[in-house]
């Protein structure tokens, strides 16, 4: 039976029912459409939409746009999260909250990139607007951009101030008109008060239902004005801590009783042309290459297993497989029959071995937090001043237990090898066999140390000043960031160490190193046979305490200065006007260990990492965590002009108007660059009916990552040349040098962005009421992406790219090795289109005998397509729109329920996203199935289950001044979906289910 490669009838049906309450949730409940302004302490009722209140009396400052003038309304969807939300969701780094907007998607936070030791992103927050990617989402505080805590530009919101966030507001759509870069998604900014009077203080703590991720929180911010409120002074401290969730152990044993992880997997039968599924999800996958304290894996003697002491068994493999015992050189050398050659796996059998759950759940956290603000009103519309903020953000996650080594070969003669194996060996008549192991005899599992500290200054003025008869806004700022970024590994082994270590002979009656060099540079044998912890001497040679390290310092220097005002007025009201100009150097430079990185000018071998032979000079010595060297910089000059043009106004027709800007940008690295935006709104005469459209050309620039790559050379044995050209006696293979390196030939990523929608404010027929309903469309080209070496060279020859032929040369003059060098290019693009709903309505009670205010509110986002191309021959776009492995279910949604009173307060929550597939590129079948491609293979079951979260909370005001409260997420303890991998990996989609469970919180705030 053969099914097409969409979610099938059950998909079908669930995203029938999903469209039909979503569409009565837009009826009836959900957020405000457009940015709201809401009070800073709780428990007062939510106010209404900024667009549609009465804002005669104020100027509104929307992130939508760069005008600031009173009754503003900028076309550009606007969702915000007041501080009254903040409180209510109760958690301890603000970033929690605002990920979970449905618009959001494949954000990073502690629960993300625990699996990973490399890539410096643990226990980074960053946000990602409609699945684009954290680097297509620009972060800013009050307006003003933030230094980034990774050479790839993004900040650490951990790092932010958050006891005095007035509101952040979230743009969803291209703003880089109005901000510049990375705009591409939209814009999430901060926005913070600014002349706070008073004492408020937080004291909050949590643990999971599981008696882990303890936390506890303080918080303190304090305000007061001086010389007859013309000096206004703010300050406030953070710290909070997060114990994290601790990684399991072996096989399948998760942290502290939870017991959802199944090691399922992507079997692979490697037969595509049978009739049956080449893939099949199962559960309980057994890596058959090792076991915790070794298996012999391959000759004769394949299949014997070894305890904690070192004690020889038969190993129990899954599937009733039977190794084959084949000789070294035989095709069936290494196999195990009735199991899955292709990536090794049975199914069942000994689990002992298998390190996929030995992941960190969530990284543990330290976030400390200083800030301060000064500012002295010039007189009552003008003010200077200054800010100050100091944040240090500490995790530590596992990214696995042990140090998984498969087809190592050990000698029949070592004499750790059991008599009874050498005996076995001898009646064989083999000297060697191949071997595994989990290396479950290390005392302790590879952690990772990374520490961000963050230094951020400005100064400013701000205010209004008349100019020929009418009011102009006025914003100067300069900006200087640091971040300082230092990252450490423990317990983690130096691989040519470790290997030496394994080669142990007698000598002189001693068991010493095999490898007289290495014995004469300090090795100490190891036993890696059963579970006998290495001696300390030894463990000091494989496993150095001056592990992996990394330090990183990145700098941004940025001056900005605009102006808005309304010069004229028309038939249809005043015309506004904004424009400025901005200026912006970025610069980072890392430096990694000599044994990672290689010995270099930058990191010299010192008496903390003495110089050894058995290493090598170029570097990457570390089982994992090889750190590099590298440094750049670049700058940005900007100018921007917007318009805000009426051009009706009728009690007939309603009013309108007309939204442009448009904004040049030279990058130093790049040239000149333009983004514009085009939108308007109508308020039709049918009341409380708004229309808004918007179209935009965006940009994301490359960061310094992608410019200036710390460079890692690696050889590339077996490589092909493909080169029809090539002379006689060249080579049709050799072997190269892979340099992979930054590429300051890219351009920036250029986007077209494109929202329309309708949105009902506050009609006389239901006053409390307001939602609204975007289509959005984002089209992005000349995504930047890397290729492998073998693509990139082929791609010059075979395809005629010329932009590729000089990333490489494989025939390079005498005494020169042919090298590529691996770069990113602008070759990809992804389009993505969906459409957001979102409703509030807001209403007494009394007139049912209660007291207090009801404020139902929620928000849904459809995500129709997510193509993806490559932009390589040979490849296919993918759509990734409803696959539940990624960050782009088709539907996502979040509604709150809250009953507020003079006295007290309860909240219900709901988040969820819809069921979805692995991916939309299988072809699911059970029978009669085609031919299975690399392209679209075949795969028994291609169902991905969504997931529903309950969350409650309430709180108590004991005084006027002092409020208790709590909050329990995951209610119902919700266990996540397997993620299935094509090895024992973590098996779970950590960016988009919950993985810790039901979580407890309580806490107190005073505000005077």
């Amino acid at each position: 039976m053969i099914t097409d490669r969409t979610p099938g009838s059950s998909s079908r049906r669930t995203a029938l029912l999903t469209a039909s309450f979503a569409s009565l949730m837009a009826i009836a409940i959900a957020a405000p459409a457009q940015a709201q302004t809401t009070p800073a302490a709780p428990p007062p009722p939510a106010t209404l939409p900024a667009d549609t209140a009465d804002n005669t009396a104020q100027d509104i400052v929307v992130t939508g746009s760069r005008i600031t003038t009173g009754g503003f309304t900028a076309p550009t969807p606007t969702q915000t999260i007041g501080a009254v939300d903040i409180a209510r969701n109760a958690e301890p780094n603000v970033f929690t909250t605002i990920a979970q907007l449905p618009s959001l998607q494949g954000s990073t936070g502690v629960t993300t990139g625990t699996n990973s030791t490399s890539s410096g992103q643990q226990g980074l927050s960053s946000f990602s607007l409609r699945g684009l990617g954290t680097i297509r989402t620009l972060t800013l505080l009050d307006g003003q951009r933030v230094v980034g805590a990774n050479v790839t530009g993004v900040p650490d919101i951990s790092l932010f101030p958050q006891l005095l966030i007035k509101r952040v507001d979230v743009v969803t759509g291209g703003a880089s008109a109005s901000y510049g870069s990375d705009a591409v998604g939209g814009v999430v900014n901060f926005i913070t008060e600014k002349h706070f009077v008073g004492f408020k203080a937080n004291v909050q703590g949590g643990i999971t239902t599981y008696g882990d991720n303890k936390q506890y929180l303080f918080q303190a911010a304090a305000g007061k004005s001086f010389f007859n409120d013309r000096l206004h002074v703010e300050v406030s401290g953070e710290y909070d801590h997060e114990d994290g969730v601790p990684a399991g152990g072996f096989g399948e044993q998760l942290a502290n009783g939870r017991s959802w992880y199944r090691t399922s997997t992507f079997i692979n039968r490697n037969v595509t042309n049978d009739g049956s599924p080449q893939y099949l999800v199962r559960d309980h996958a057994q890596a058959y290459q090792y076991t915790k304290y070794g298996l012999i894996t391959g000759g004769p003697l394949q299949g014997t297993a070894f305890d904690v002491n070192g004690v020889p068994f038969q190993f129990q493999y899954g599937s009733n497989g039977v190794p084959s015992k084949a000789l070294p050189g035989t095709p069936q050398f290494g196999l195990v029959s009735g199991c899955y050659p292709q990536g090794g796996f049975c199914l069942g059998g000994d689990l002992s071995g298998n390190v996929g759950i030995g992941t960190t759940l969530q990284s543990r956290l330290d976030r400390y937090n200083g800030y301060g603000r000064i500012g002295f009103d010039l007189d009552a519309n003008n003010e200077i001043y200054a800010t100050v903020n100091v944040a240090q953000v500490d995790t530590m996650n596992q990214p696995n237990p042990g140090a998984t080594k498969s087809s190592l070969t050990l000698q029949c003669s070592n004499p750790f090898v059991p008599a009874s194996i050498q005996a076995a060996c001898a009646t064989a008549g083999i000297t060697s066999f191949q071997f595994g192991s989990s290396n479950g005899e290390l005392p302790a599992n590879i952690t990772v140390y990374p520490t961000r500290k963050q230094y951020r200054f400005v100064g400013g003025a701000t205010g209004k000043v008349p100019v020929f008869g009418t009011t102009w806004h006025y914003d100067f700022s300069y900006e200087h960031g640091e971040n300082i970024t230092d990252i450490h590994v423990k317990n983690i082994t130096l691989t040519p160490r470790y290997n030496a270590a394994i080669q142990a002979i007698s000598l002189n009656g001693q068991i010493v190193c095999a490898d007289p060099v290495a014995r004469a540079n300090g090795c100490v044998p190891i036993n890696i046979i059963g579970g006998t912890p290495p001696s300390a001497a030894a463990l000091a040679y494989i496993e150095p305490t001056n592990g992996p390290f990394q330090h990183t310092r990145q700098t941004q220097d940025a001056l900005a200065f605009s102006f808005s005002g309304s010069p004229l007025s028309l038939w249809a009201g005043p015309v506004s006007f904004a424009a400025g100009a901005e200026y912006r150097n970025e610069f980072y430079h890392v430096v990694g260990d000599p044994y990672g990185n290689g010995v270099s000018a930058e990191t010299p071998y010192t008496s903390t990492y003495p110089a050894d032979p058995v290493l090598n000079t170029a570097g990457n010595n570390w089982y994992a965590g090889n750190y590099h060297a590298g440094r750049g910089s670049y700058h940005v000059a900007e100018g921007f002009l917007e318009l805000n043009l009426p051009f009706l106004k009728s009690d007939a027709l309603g009013s309108a108007n007309l939204n442009v800007a448009g904004r040049v940008t030279n990058y130093s690295t790049s040239g000149t660059i333009y983004t514009w935006k085009v939108g308007g709104t109508w308020d039709t005469p049918i009341d409380g009916v708004r229309l808004r459209a918007v179209t935009s050309r965006d940009v994301r620039a490359p960061n310094l990552s992608e410019l200036f790559a710390a460079p890692i050379t690696t050889t590339v044995p077996n490589f092909s040349n493909p080169n029809p050209n090539r002379a006689p006696g060249d080579p049709a293979t050799l072997t190269i040098l892979q340099n992979a390196i930054g590429n300051t030939a890219l351009k920036p990523e250029i986007a077209r962005n494109t929202t329309a929608g309708i949105v009902l404010s506050r009609p006389h027929w239901l006053p409390g009421f307001s939602a609204s309903f975007d289509y959005y469309r984002i089209k992005i080209n000349g995504v930047i992406s890397t290729l492998n070496s073998q693509q990139e060279v082929n791609l010059c020859y075979l395809n005629n790219i010329t932009t590729l032929c000089g990333a490489f040369n494989l025939t390079p003059p005498a005494g020169t090795a042919p090298y590529v060098n691996l770069q990113a290019f602008n070759l990809a693009s992804i389009f993505t289109d969906g459409f957001d709903i979102e409703a509030s309505y807001q209403f007494d009670v009394a007139k049912i005998g209660l007291p207090g205010r009801v404020v139902l509110r929620g928000l849904a986002t459809n995500v129709k397509n997510f193509i993806t191309d490559p932009g390589v021959p040979g490849t296919i776009p993918t759509q990734g729109a409803g696959v539940n492995a990624g960050n782009t279910p088709s539907w996502k949604l979040l509604t709150t329920e809250s009953w507020t009173t003079d006295r007290f307060s309860l909240s219900v929550q709901q988040r969820w996203f819809s069921d979805g597939v692995y991916s939309n590129e299988y072809v699911v079948c059970s029978s009669g199935c085609p031919v299975s491609t690399t392209q679209h293979p075949t795969i028994d079951n291609n169902t991905m289950p969504g997931a529903f979260y309950l969350d409650v909370g309430g709180s108590f005001n004991i005084t006027k001044k002092l409020n208790a409260y709590f909050k329990i997420d995951n209610l119902l303890d919700h266990d996540p979906a397997p993620s299935p991998q094509t090895n024992t990996g973590i098996d779970v989609n950590q960016a988009l289910y919950d993985t810790l469970g039901r979580l407890f919180r309580v806490g107190v705030r005073y505000n005077f």
